[in-house]
């Protein structure tokens, strides 16, 4: 059938408008996707992208690629996300640091948190776990507590930057037991984890994804987890509010999207990672990190998001972390 005059022409134009997004999306990925992550390797974050890569890849038919971007805490991962084309192509590993705690500690950002990004999915969460070198005399937090108040600002905590969750862990810390102890800041928690395994800073808390090997070897002494109850993972690990009451860092991990990804795009990504994130080998891996795999849709996901950005602003404001440029 033809289409004549002006009317076919408008009606051909019209078909192809709405046929392009169903195209678009059966289309894509185009090419290899890069799943960035604001943190260096060999921390959580990266260990968490890492596994979500390699079965995406074989879902999408295309290589993800993991690139790590640390500095500025988590800032520079994000900034490069916030800028890059919204095609579905560039993705962030989200974090904590980067939805919660960024915009309460930083007077500025180059991009906005809340309007740059599209929420996908969360994929896990976990308590974080107090950790020290086997060569500090505590075994419990009582022990540490004690230890810090007979000689102030001589221990040390590790962090993967400032304004990061080991950060604020620290500071909670130290304003809850009334102790001081030292922040020393990485540019990532892999990094802050080698050091503390060295035995050059004596305590992190940290995702027991990062450390749950270490913990495991003997490299590390856990104390104690940073949740309101134990967690499933470690049973038998006292929590550190059993001793400091009201106490409480978790972390979650999550993909996002730069706004304007098309939605047919969003779509086929929210279920590829929730198929990827639900098989029974990805669920075994994730817990046998020490954290807990979960999905959820981006609405619950962003609520979530609002939710968490404006308890811990609550407490970094309490701990005193000063807001820098």
């Amino acid at each position: 059938m033809k289409l004549r005059g002006i009317g076919g022409a408008a009606l051909l134009a019209l078909c192809l408008v709405v046929a392009a997004p169903t195209a678009w999306a059966q289309a894509y990925p185009g090419k290899p996707i890069r799943l960035i992550v604001a943190d260096a390797t060999g921390g959580a974050p990266d260990t968490l992208a890492r596994l979500l890569a390699q079965k995406l890849s074989d879902r999408l038919g295309q290589q993800v690629v993991v690139d790590n971007r640390p500095g500025a805490g988590g800032q520079l991962g994000a900034e490069l996300v916030a800028r890059s084309t919204p095609d579905g192509h560039t993705l962030l590993l989200n974090t904590t640091a980067v939805w919660a705690i960024l915009p309460s500690v930083k007077k500025s950002l180059p991009y906005d948190p809340a309007k740059d990004f599209v929420p996908i999915t969360r994929i896990a969460t976990a308590s974080n776990v107090l950790v020290v070198n086997p060569s500090l005399a505590a075994t419990t937090v009582p022990q540490l507590v004690m230890l810090a108040r007979s000689s102030p600002g001589t221990l040390t905590y590790a962090s993967a930057g400032i304004a990061t969750p080991a950060h604020l862990a620290g500071e909670m810390l130290n304003l809850l037991a009334d102790i001081k102890m030292t922040h020393v800041a990485y540019k990532g928690a892999g990094p802050a984890l080698l050091d503390v395994l060295a035995g050059n800073v004596q305590v992190m808390i940290t995702s027991p994804v990062a450390a749950g090997a270490h913990i495991r070897s003997g490299k590390l002494r856990a104390i104690a987890s940073s949740g309101l109850q134990r967690s499933r993972a470690m049973p038998d690990l006292p929590t550190i509010a059993e001793s400091l009451p009201n106490y409480e860092i978790t972390q979650s991990w999550g993909v996002a999207a730069p706004a304007g990804t098309p939605p047919d795009v969003l779509r086929r990504l929210h279920e590829e990672i929730v198929r990827a994130m639900s098989l029974p080998e990805m669920r075994e891996r994730v817990e046998g990190l020490g954290a807990t795999p979960l999905t959820e849709t981006p609405q619950e996901f962003e609520r979530f998001i609002e939710a968490e950005r404006k308890r811990l602003a609550e407490v970094i404001s309490k701990s005193g972390i000063e807001l820098s440029n």
